[in-house]
């Protein structure tokens, strides 16, 4: 996308929020770093639904990992520290190193939908071997198939999202994204009590979704279509700073290597990357316990208590899904006023959550071992 002015085109900030540039307190609307793309209102709500769907279905696995956790090692054998290695080591590695070239893909190709189908349709048929696997290894094998596949859903999503609606709009419209988490701690806890009451096992749901979600990707490939891109932040403080050039268009991998070195001394010089990259690797730590660990350390908890699973996931997707969307819609409508709500929203609901967390934790001793008692104050926190 050709840029109309340069000027407020640079958006990068310093520690207090504010734009380095003469022009921070001018606001330009067409600027096109803020002005949403020329793309019509059915397309882009199509394409959100359909990317939402491939998102849920990506993270799904971990759910049943999770609340059939006791099913799972039971019919595989497994000790806790095999649970262990397929609920962690086996797709986080992956995903660590294909960090990289899974964001090469989403900022400097025309091929995000081709790439997202593929992997789609890979994960889902990793999911279904999943379901089919017999011992540890074949299970471990596939999941590790499924961390190449699930690698650049996220960032792939969230690039193609960002050009459909563009930056203003991109929180709203991830928020949407990633309510996929809460929606399938919801499910996965009716699936969990209806798959114990009738005896179904639980590799079926595996299958299931690798079922669905081979549909899903084929309806992205045949309806999501690659959107414009638009200028880089990169690319914008450049512009900012030299201004438009004739001079020949460098490759992508020139291009990418200038982009990286250029954000990695922009992120040395910003002293709170540090404490954000540290307080991220903390809330992603928390959210793979929770993910993997909650459901089975609930049921161990209360064990009299039938519909536990159900309540604790309708609870969790409806709280999860109104605060994510409620701090998208916040974070779209403010950002003309602040580029740091988003940091104050993590920060204070944080800091309110931890509170609720430790109350649920200590649910049962709180109540002094009565379970009707424990529940009570398991669903108010």
């Amino acid at each position: 996308m050709e840029a109309k002015g340069e000027k407020d085109i640079h958006i990068f900030t310093d520690d207090n929020g504010q734009q380095p540039s003469q022009d921070s307190d001018d606001t330009n609307i067409d600027d096109p770093l803020t002005s949403r793309p020329n793309v019509p209102i059915w397309r882009i709500s199509v394409s959100l639904v359909l990317l939402f769907l491939n998102y849920f279905l990506a993270q799904y696995d971990k759910f049943v990992l999770s609340y059939f956790q006791d099913d799972v090692i039971r019919s595989l054998h497994l000790g806790s520290t095999s649970y262990g290695l397929l609920s962690g080591y086996a797709t986080g590695i992956v995903y660590a190193l294909l960090a990289l070239p899974t964001a090469f893909v989403a900022d400097y190709t025309s091929a995000r939908v081709w790439v997202l189908t593929v992997a789609a349709i890979w994960w889902s048929l990793c999911a279904i071997f999943q379901g089919l696997s017999h011992n540890f290894w074949q299970i471990l094998l596939a999941r590790i198939g499924m961390g190449v596949g699930q690698a650049p859903v996220e960032s792939l999503s969230v690039s193609l999202i960002s050009d459909l609606m563009g930056k203003k709009y991109v929180f709203l419209g991830a928020s949407v994204l990633y309510v996929g988490v809460y929606i399938g701690e919801a499910v996965s806890g009716q699936i969990a009590v209806a798959f114990a009451r009738t005896g179904t096992p639980w590799n079926t749901a595996l299958i299931a979704i690798g079922i669905v979600g081979v549909v899903v990707a084929l309806l992205i490939r045949l309806v999501v279509r690659e959107p414009q891109r638009q200028i880089s932040l990169v690319m914008a403080n450049n512009l900012n700073h030299r201004g438009p050039t004739s001079a020949a268009v460098p490759s992508r991998l020139v291009t990418a290597r200038k982009d990286i070195l250029s954000t990695f001394r922009y992120l040395a010089r910003m002293r709170s990357f540090w404490l954000l990259a540290l307080s991220a690797a903390f809330r992603q730590l928390a959210g793979n316990v929770f993910g993997y660990y909650m459901p089975s350390y609930l049921s161990n908890l209360y064990p009299s208590q039938a519909s536990l699973l159900s309540h604790y996931g309708i609870i969790v997707g409806v709280v999860g899904t109104v605060a994510v969307l409620s701090g998208g819609l916040l974070t779209s409508l403010l950002w003309s006023r602040t580029k740091l709500l988003p940091l104050y929203l993590t920060a204070v609901g944080g800091m309110i959550s931890s509170v609720f967390v430790l109350l649920m934790l200590f649910s049962r001793n709180i109540s002094h071992g009565n379970e009707v008692q424990g529940t009570k104050v398991l669903y108010g926190t």
